[in-house]
């Protein structure tokens, strides 16, 4: 049998478009329950100080509604914070946030902030919430993660995605080596996400110490020509196709 991977799949772009036009439609609650029916093991979605996309509304309906574990993404914002600890989400993940920036650039510098990535992590612990952190792939970063108390790492795939030869070669090699002390060494669930398309995913699927894939981009631009799905359900069989078999 294949090992055990899951997909959350992010719906931020389905709200992306609503907001282009500042309308009701299409829904993201709406969405995140379609790929919950096509085999979505997660949902995942990023409330941002600037609200482009995600609003406070769709968070609140999407904790009453999905069955599956609701993953809530932000910056150490303490407003969005809070917002967190009222909404008790399954999982919360922490990721650098920048107004400017068209989507997430780069994984989250935990080594200068330790003391205040670990006060969060202690209130979300307390209200039995899971923490991961967004990190790039660097030992450093591995170890401040592990210090600050977080249950997860989700490493960040970006470097692996835009590249092409052997640099990506050389990044995928650092999402294994990664992936492994965090699992092996630093005792942390280890997920990834970030650029990753039905393209490029195999490999990073075919990691054995990584357990969740996070994707939204993708599977949302699939989900507009086949519906959503479809669209997960492909994506699900691609990565579980990737596992080794045990």
């Amino acid at each position: 049998m294949n090992g055990d991977i899951e997909l959350t799949v992010n719906v931020d772009h389905v709200a992306t478009v609503r907001q282009a036009r500042l309308t009701i439609e299409p829904d993201p609650v709406h969405a995140a329950v379609l790929a919950e029916l096509g085999g979505a093991d997660g949902i995942t979605v990023h409330l941002r100080e600037d609200r482009r996309h995600i609003q406070d509304r769709d968070v609140e309906i999407l904790r009453r509604t999905v069955q599956v574990p609701l993953n809530l993404e932000m910056g150490l914002d303490p407003g969005i914070i809070r917002i967190a600890l009222e909404t008790v989400p399954d999982l919360v993940t922490f990721v650098p946030e920048k107004r400017q920036e068209l989507t997430t650039e780069g994984g989250l510098d935990v080594a200068s902030q330790v003391r205040r990535i670990r006060g969060a992590v202690d209130a979300f612990h307390e209200k039995d919430v899971r923490v991961s952190l967004f990190v790039d792939p660097e030992p450093s970063q591995l170890e401040a993660v592990a210090s600050t108390g977080a249950d997860a790492v989700e490493l960040h795939t970006g470097a692996y995605a835009n590249a092409k030869g052997d640099p990506r070669d050389e990044a995928l090699r650092r999402i294994r080596y990664a992936s492994s002390r965090a699992r092996k060494d630093l005792g942390l669930a280890v997920h990834a996400g970030h650029g990753l398309t039905w393209r490029n995913v195999r490999p990073v699927a075919a990691l054995p110490a990584i357990t969740e894939l996070a994707i939204g981009h993708s599977i949302i631009a699939r989900a507009v020509l086949v519906g959503m799905e479809r669209a997960v359900r492909e994506m699900k069989e691609i990565i579980r196709a990737a596992r080794p078999t045990q």
